[in-house]
């Protein structure tokens, strides 16, 4: 079954799931943990993107956040294709480190807020990288240890989070300690970043509920919500059209750029691609590979593809000042 397009505008709130490749680790060691979560910070800063709550993993991360000026999709793109460089370059390995598609779900705020900070936050509580929520208060690669202040993160929005739950900090954090305390017990996995449907109703009792009265159930992978939520962001999707932009259209897009790059520089496409390095061919394709990665969103591998050179010499034209 084909994926749905991302969904996404200014101000969206999002609920972001990145796993490795292959179920493999995305961080070795604390160095590459502390780069990962400042890489996060700085360029939330940079493309005006809010964060809620985060938990780095072994292989995986959760990150809460609200897309900048900019979108979801370029925050990930730099996020993602920094940090893997920098992990490859280090460990001395090459190829993809992330899955292809980061899962990115569509979070009615005033519903489900609450709960995503709790379910983000506890899970390295529930991996067993710490055994209790005084340890998780000293975990320091999730949000939960900056809304203890145990750690600091000014460009976590923790004042914002804390606001959910009261309207003195202390009393705040407090109240929120004890929802922390309550959702240990309960499991929203399938309620929060599971099947399309089942989240998209507020769980499986909600879907069979509606059954029972003949209510249709109108849900969607990528969005959080109830009906009236899921109903209006596809509305508002279809009435965008600059909303998000299919892969073959921005590939169709590049192709074209790089003919009307090579007319100007007076030299064929087939000669581009070729792999020589000619007069003005290096710096062409590193123009070429910097507006198809920066731009159009295109991958490193694709981009690799239609300029015929290696990832790897892509990854090198993105690196290179």
């Amino acid at each position: 079954m084909p994926r749905g397009a991302r969904l996404d505008e200014p101000g969206t709130l999002h609920h972001v799931i990145i796993r490795g490749i292959e179920r493999g680790s995305i961080v070795l060691d604390d160095k590459d943990r502390k780069l990962f979560t400042d890489r996060m910070g700085l360029l939330a800063k940079e493309t005006g993107t809010s964060i809620y709550a985060f938990a780095l993993m072994t292989n995986h991360a959760h990150i809460l956040l609200k897309s900048g000026p900019s979108g979801l999709s370029t925050y990930m793109r730099r996020l993602l294709s920094g940090y893997a460089q920098y992990f490859n370059r280090r460990h001395k390995r090459a190829g993809h480190l992330f899955q292809n598609r980061y899962k990115s779900i569509i979070c009615e705020e005033e519903a489900y807020f609450d709960k995503l900070v709790a379910y983000i936050h506890l899970n390295p509580l529930r991996a067993g990288l710490v055994q209790t929520l005084e340890e998780l208060a000293e975990y320091p690669w999730s949000g939960h240890a900056v809304l203890m202040k145990k750690l600091r993160c000014d460009w976590m929005e923790s004042d914002y989070v804390l606001k959910f739950f009261g309207h003195r900090e202390g009393a705040a954090r407090k109240a929120y300690y004890e929802f922390l305390e309550e959702e240990m017990g309960i499991d929203r996995e399938q309620e929060l970043s599971g099947g399309g449907l089942i989240r998209s109703q507020g769980g499986w009792a909600k879907v069979q509920s509606m059954r029972r009265h003949g209510e249709k159930a109108h849900g969607d992978e990528r969005i959080l919500g109830d009906g009236d939520f899921v109903s209006e962001v596809l509305k508002a999707a279809e009435g965008r059209k600059d909303f998000v932009i299919p892969v073959t259209e921005r590939m169709a897009k590049f192709n074209e750029l790089i003919e009307q790059t090579c007319n100007a520089a007076c030299v064929t496409v087939i000669f581009l691609r070729s792999g020589s390095r000619c007069g003005v061919l290096p710096g062409l394709r590193k123009q070429l590979a910097m507006q198809a990665v920066n731009e159009h969103g295109i991958s490193i591998a694709d981009t690799a593809r239609q300029l015929g050179v290696t990832a790897n010499a892509v990854s090198y034209m993105l690196k290179a000042k």
